[in-house]
């Protein structure tokens, strides 16, 4: 698929190049996907938002961020996907705008490519891993040496998901995303990724939660489980307060979690708002078998591990 141009004015190491056209500096990062290994809605907050507490993890499903220096002032994007936007509605220019305004650096300019891997309205954070990995990359691009609490500050401005996906790895993640707090590694099952030919909108969702119906999580026997590295207690608190209300609107995510759990998942549960479906399988034989019986009605499926 060719790159789409447009003009508009760590956890990860990058890879330091130089374009041999221009010999000006770029930088390589990695953005990867995220699960929620947990999602608990707590309540709807004074700014409209809503309470979360969540336990997500990285999976090894990437984009790819280069970010590329100019000799003028301005920000454009260059994508593997044709239906990203190039312009201020994307996340990772959201990213590069907020860190040069907080950095003062207006007069820098940065050409960023994205290498779209993960899919798009999916519920794995891609746009905002994205934006995550361009201020990771721009960090080292610019010399600013900021950590990763203020890289992650400017994140949030971007969306609630960028603080998280700026530390990455499997952490608890509380308020509307911007509170994020590292737990131990995830177990390195496999995972299967099941993407249904469909997407759904993070705020239609929420729009129709109403909390004296959903279903609670407890987020902190999640947490407890994953710290001591208790994969059965892991399992039986898996949980996600949202995933009842993306079924009822589009009943192929059961059919999937059903599919999944007959081929001899360990478990199966919706990640984030939808409409994606993760699978945790023990062995890669077991992962196989996933794969194989879903992708007669999904044609996106992926099969990573956790990070």
């Amino acid at each position: 698929m060719g790159f789409m141009k447009s003009i508009h004015s760590s956890p990860f190491p990058p890879s330091l190049s130089f374009d041999k056209m221009t010999c000006m500096k770029e930088i390589v990062e990695k953005a990867p996907a995220k699960i929620n290994l947990g999602l608990d809605v707590r309540g709807k907050r004074e700014d409209g938002f809503h309470e979360l507490g969540m336990v997500m993890a990285s999976v090894d499903l990437n984009d790819y961020i280069t970010v590329r220096e100019r000799e003028d002032q301005q920000i454009t994007l260059e994508s593997s996907c044709g239906k990203l936007p190039l312009n201020f509605k994307n996340h990772a220019y959201k990213a590069a705008f907020y860190l040069r305004q907080a950095a003062g650096l207006e007069d820098r300019g940065v050409h960023i490519i994205i290498d779209k891997r993960i899919p798009r309205s999916a519920g794995l954070a891609g746009g905002s891993s994205d934006a995550a990995a361009t201020l990771r990359a721009l960090n080292q691009l610019w010399e600013l040496d900021y950590s990763l609490e203020q890289l992650a500050e400017i994140g949030v401005q971007v969306g609630s998901d960028v603080p998280y996906c700026v530390h990455a790895g499997c952490a608890y993640v509380t308020g509307r995303g911007e509170e994020v707090y590292p737990l131990a590694s995830a177990p390195r099952v496999w995972v299967v990724l099941i993407k249904p030919p469909f997407g759904l909108s993070t705020a239609s969702i929420f729009s129709q939660v109403e909390m004296d119906k959903i279903n609670s999580v407890n987020i902190p026997a999640l947490c407890q489980a994953i710290n001591e590295g208790n994969y059965e207690q892991l399992l039986a608190n898996l949980g996600n307060s949202l995933e009842d209300i993306s079924i009822t609107r589009k009943p192929l995510i059961q059919k999937i979690k059903n599919c999944a759990a007959a081929s001899g998942a360990d478990a199966t549960l919706m990640s984030g708002s939808g409409p994606t479906v993760f699978a945790l399988c023990a062995s890669d034989k077991i992962a196989r078998r996933v794969v194989n019986s879903v992708k007669g009605f999904c044609k996106e499926v992926y099969c990573v591990r956790m990070l």
